[in-house]
């Protein structure tokens, strides 16, 4: 191959390395598997109008009353399996525990080599389900929402965060890196139109504004 082919050849393979590089700056961390990708906002919205609006009532709410996790596949359970599809690089050992690998907490930006550190988030809590609807399910359902792999209802995210959140709705709780308010609504949204559970005001009004500007 002639010297100054060689270099011209070798210059464009920089400059292709240079703009990967760079997207991956603008883009943030490069993308894995993670939480299935929710409605759109415009389906969001009319899922949310048809949505019932109704007080919160957690009169009896106990956490049990929703077993999780529950194994998925051979010795994987729930959590195990949302470690794995939201990291990169997941190994695990014969029990199917996260022994190395990384994790891009999308609420804060937060990036993890240890799972340890994560915690897999009800996007839409159990309790808030409770207040909604779940009360009167039967413990199958309750069962099946809280190990629901299908639905944009469980994701891997920095433990504290997460803790941070608790039981609290859009309302009262938003994640602090807010280019993900928008998919968070619309992924919440879902999650209660799919389940048939309820709003209340406050919280309905937060998930309108949100919607407005997705």
């Amino acid at each position: 191959m002639p010297k100054v082919y060689a270099r011209r050849r070798l210059s464009v393979l920089a400059a292709l390395t240079g703009l990967i590089a760079m997207a991956g700056l603008f883009n943030g961390p490069a993308a894995s598997a993670a939480l299935p990708t929710p409605v759109s906002a415009a389906t969001a919205r009319t899922y949310l109008a048809s949505l019932t609006v109704a007080t919160e009532d957690r009169t009896g709410y106990n956490r049990d009353l929703f077993p999780h996790w529950i194994t998925i596949s051979g010795t994987c359970n729930t959590r195990e399996t949302v470690l794995k599809r939201d990291g990169s690089g997941v190994v695990t050992d014969s029990a199917c525990a996260s022994t190395s690998g990384s994790w891009y907490s999308v609420y804060d930006g937060a990036t993890w080599t240890a799972a340890s550190d994560l915690d897999i988030d009800h996007l839409v809590p159990l309790a808030e389900a409770w207040d909604s609807g779940a009360d009167g399910w039967t413990t199958a359902r309750r069962q099946a929402f809280a190990n629901d792999l299908t639905r944009p209802q469980l994701i891997a995210v920095t433990d504290n965060v997460n803790q941070a959140k608790g039981d609290q709705d859009p309302a009262t709780w938003m994640p602090s890196r807010t280019a993900y308010a928008c998919t968070y609504v619309r992924a919440w949204v879902q999650v209660k139109y799919y389940y048939g559970l309820s709003v209340d005001s406050a919280e309905k009004s937060r998930l309108s504004s949100v919607l407005n500007s997705c």
